[in-house]
């Protein structure tokens, strides 16, 4: 089974680049109908989706994130990543990346998540 995990610091300050990577065991992020997703949850709240890599590159993202962030991949590596600017304290969540699947692009498997803090 397709195993993904995030890594990346675990602390940025204010007004940063909050950046993360995805490592993808067992699946290739190129194939055919996957798409490769992160997700957030603030403490307390529920999941944010942030956006998305498809398996031929596109991206997407949410429309109240998009201005701030970047999705991007490296094949050779099968890892992709996330980039997040100008950051806030209220960018502290757990983040995890996760799978989608066509058709329905519905989530099929999840890393463990990261905690991501933003503070002074």
């Amino acid at each position: 089974q397709v195993q993904l995990q995030e890594s990346g610091p675990g602390l940025v300050k204010p007004s940063q680049t909050l950046s993360l990577t995805c490592t993808v065991s067992d699946g290739s992020i190129t194939a055919s109908y996957y798409a490769w997703s992160w997700v957030r949850q603030p403490p307390g709240k529920g999941l944010e989706w942030m956006g998305v890599i498809t398996y031929d590159g596109s991206t997407y993202y949410s429309p109240s994130l998009k201005s701030r962030t970047s999705i991007s991949r490296d094949t050779s590596k099968n890892h992709f990543s996330l980039q997040l600017s100008s950051v806030t304290p209220e960018d502290t969540a757990v983040y995890y990346c996760a799978r989608m699947r066509g058709p329905l692009f519905a989530w099929d498997s999840w890393g463990q998540g990261t905690q991501v803090t933003v503070s002074s």
